[in-house]
């Protein structure tokens, strides 16, 4: 292993990527042929890219994302009625910078899970905040929460990440208490951050006025056809 002073003063300052393409660089005899400022290119650039992949990590930690999906990975093949222009619309993701929301409808297996996971992706690439919940499980969280003293931190967190996705919403009816916590978190989110449903059945289905707060300023993604996953080699999961 080389040892250099300045090696160590780098590991020091927490430098770790220009640390490590500094031990590269100096094992190797190519780079005598690199100028001054060749270097400190490379170490800034390897260090740039290392402090952007652990912030991303810890982005997609937080996230907790349903699906490894990503939106390079997306199958427009596929015969389920996918813009694929609307789509790449949404990869840019100037509907989070507006605040927009977006609605994903569509019948079991057509990939809305997978979408939806693809665009948190991105938007964690995109340096934003993003966290992912299924809805039949978040008022059982919500409850628990209440009960151990984490109702508030929880609902503030929920209120305030940059991009909520709550997925498979519509799966059971919502009782009095899930509609008081699902109002709170809309009241917080409302004209501030950025929101995705997922459903089996068009938001207007559910004739709701809590829901105007959400689909008044929604972009629509209607998906059709059936099921991917009766693929042999489903390209989404």
């Amino acid at each position: 292993m080389l040892q250099h002073p300045t090696l160590d003063r780098l590991n020091a300052m927490g430098l770790a990527g220009m640390a490590r393409a500094f031990g590269e660089l100096a094992a190797n005899a190519e780079a005598e042929r690199l100028t001054h400022p060749e270097w400190l290119a490379l170490l800034l650039d390897r260090e740039w890219g290392f402090r952007h992949d652990r912030k991303l990590a810890a982005r997609l930690r937080f996230a907790k994302l349903r699906h490894q999906a990503a939106p390079e990975d997306v199958d427009y093949r596929s015969h389920r009625g996918l813009d694929r222009g609307l789509f790449l619309k949404l990869v840019a993701g100037d509907w989070i910078a507006a605040h927009d929301n977006l609605v994903i409808c569509g019948p079991t297996g057509v990939g809305k899970s997978w979408l939806a996971c693809a665009l948190g992706h991105k938007a964690c690439r995109d340096d934003r905040s993003v966290l992912y919940q299924r809805v039949p499980k978040l008022f059982a969280s919500l409850a628990l929460a209440r009960g151990d003293g984490r109702y508030a931190r929880f609902l503030a967190k929920l209120g305030s990440v940059q991009l909520l996705i709550l997925d498979d919403w519509g799966l059971e009816p919502l009782d009095a208490q899930a509609r008081h916590d699902l109002l709170e978190i809309l009241k917080e989110r409302y004209g501030r951050h950025s929101t995705i449903i997922t459903s089996q059945l068009p938001i207007a289905a559910y004739a709701d006025a809590i829901l105007d707060r959400l689909v008044h300023n929604a972009r629509r993604l209607d998906l059709d056809g059936d099921s991917m996953r009766r693929a042999k080699s489903p390209p989404e999961a």
